[in-house]
């Protein structure tokens, strides 16, 4: 199978040198604008800071007229003599099509700023899943008790709160470097009743044997800790507003709903339940609902406060 490498830390923080800070101006005054980084591909998070305005609300990606993803603004406090400023995190859907797009800066009554960036091409693995009759059921057999888990799973990773936990790079979840399926793949499930289906693979797929250990990729709040029919033994930590770490299938869980971890903390053991083909741990992010690419937020740090800081003139 292909792998398609993301761009490499030497390379990204090459690239970081030469972002532009974007200045727009409101009616209410010289609102500055920082968007890192301004060519963001398919899947990969988009940090939009906005300092000395009041009022943002949420950011908006446009593209081609449609509004395909936002994400709410939060307050960031920077430190004693500095002026605080308000970012969001969102995200370029992975079907997103490469070319020019607007990230639309928004209060409560209206637009305030409409910023251009450039959506560049990315390629995606195709890949083939053939599912036996349990893991068939699994898939497309009603059951009220999956509609149940799917809709808490909704509200708890489209929750925007205020607690800032993590601002740095993430770690990878576990040491193997392994990797069975990559974000975005695009799939086919096959059934055994000879029906087959397609999705795009929210995450990334480590192929590690059961038993190992699974750890927090960042600092963090435990939002979830439960055995999902899907998605097996799974947890969830809540890193930023709207910026959620997620790991499923796992043969045990050793995390707490409600607890505060740090980078590493044990979360649990890898293992096969759910819906899964063979023992692997599923790692996903997920900015405002959208499904994210985990190895951007392992490129960079999610919020760093000096470089957007230095982009809006602070």
């Amino acid at each position: 199978m292909k792998r398609f490498f993301p761009l490499t830390l030497p390379g990204f923080l090459c690239c970081c040198f030469f972002l532009t800070t974007l200045f727009a101006a409101a009616q209410s005054g010289q609102v500055r604008y920082a968007v890192i980084p301004e060519n963001p591909r398919p899947g990969e998070p988009v940090t939009v800071s906005v300092g000395a305005a009041g009022g943002v609300r949420q950011a908006v990606l446009i593209v081609d007229g449609k509004r395909l993803s936002r994400a709410f603004f939060f307050p960031v406090p920077v430190g004693e003599g500095k002026l605080n400023f308000m970012a969001a995190v969102l995200t370029i859907p992975s079907t997103a099509q490469p070319g020019t797009a607007l990230i639309s800066v928004e209060s409560q009554t209206g637009v305030l700023s409409e910023i251009p960036v450039n959506i560049a091409g990315r390629d995606f693995v195709s890949e083939v899943i053939e599912l036996d009759p349990v893991l068939t059921g699994i898939r497309v057999d009603p059951d009220p008790q999956k509609t149940a888990e799917s809709e808490h799973l909704w509200a708890v990773i489209s929750r925007t709160g205020r607690d800032i936990y993590s601002t740095g790079a993430f770690s990878p979840p576990v040491s193997s470097t392994r990797l069975t399926s990559f974000f975005g793949d695009r799939r086919v499930y096959k059934y055994s009743n000879g029906a087959s289906d397609t999705s795009i693979h929210a995450g990334i797929d480590f192929g590690v044997p059961t038993g190992t250990p699974v750890n927090a990729c960042g600092p963090g709040r435990v939002v979830l800790a439960r055995f999902r029919i899907v998605t097996g033994n799974s947890v969830i930590i809540e890193h930023l507003p709207g910026v959620y770490s997620l790991y499923y299938h796992l043969d045990s869980i050793e995390a707490n709903e409600g607890v505060i971890v740090d980078t590493g903390a044990l979360l649990g053991l890898s293992g096969a339940t759910g819906l899964a083909t063979g023992p692997h741990l599923h790692w996903e992010v997920r900015v405002a609902g959208e499904n994210t690419d985990p190895d951007a937020f392992i490129s960079r740090p999610i919020l760093d406060k000096d470089a957007i800081l230095g982009r809006i003139g602070y």
